[in-house]
């Protein structure tokens, strides 16, 4: 071949190498693998304790510690949640880190957008992961461009409870 085929192939080929080169050394071990299957996102298990470490208001989860706080101003709110799966889901998964509440932040941000549902509710092909047990959907087919909340109650989403 004439090099005018090689150099430029000898380029490719050195800036995937340089790739691969940085990712060994920059991505940790552990990224993307876990027990029961791939883990999605930032999520690796050898930084759990780093996650521990920041800075919420109520470290517990679902019906533990936040619900202690939370049922002094928002009872109906958390005896619907807590009667639900969603019930393990902390508070501040939808409305933001409540650090300032109600102190200094009298209200909540509410996070209505449908990539927040569709974080745990995407059908996977994976088997082996542990998210085969919670209900999936093809957000292509299903309502497409609509927010979740229109017609599920995120507190309460069974679909029988459905908003009309």
């Amino acid at each position: 071949m004439k090099s005018h085929v090689w150099r430029p192939l000898y380029v490719v080929i050195a800036f995937v190498a340089a790739i691969l080169v940085f990712r060994f050394f920059y991505v940790p071990k552990d990224f993307g693998s876990g027990s029961h299957g791939f883990m999605y996102s930032f999520h690796r298990k050898s930084n759990e304790e780093e996650w521990k470490k920041m800075p919420v208001k109520y470290g517990g989860t679902g019906r533990q510690h936040m619900h202690e706080y939370c049922i002094k101003c928002h009872s109906e709110e958390v005896k619907t949640r807590s009667q639900d799966l969603h019930g393990i889901i902390p508070c501040e998964n939808c409305h933001g880190p409540a650090l300032g509440h109600p102190e200094k932040i009298p209200k909540l941000v509410i996070d209505r957008r449908r990539d927040l549902c569709l974080r745990c509710h995407t059908a996977l092909p994976y088997t082996t992961s542990e998210r085969k047990r919670i209900p999936g959907i093809n957000p292509k087919e299903h309502n497409p461009g609509m927010e979740c909340v229109l017609c599920h109650n995120p507190h309460n989403p069974r679909l029988e409870d459905m908003r009309k």
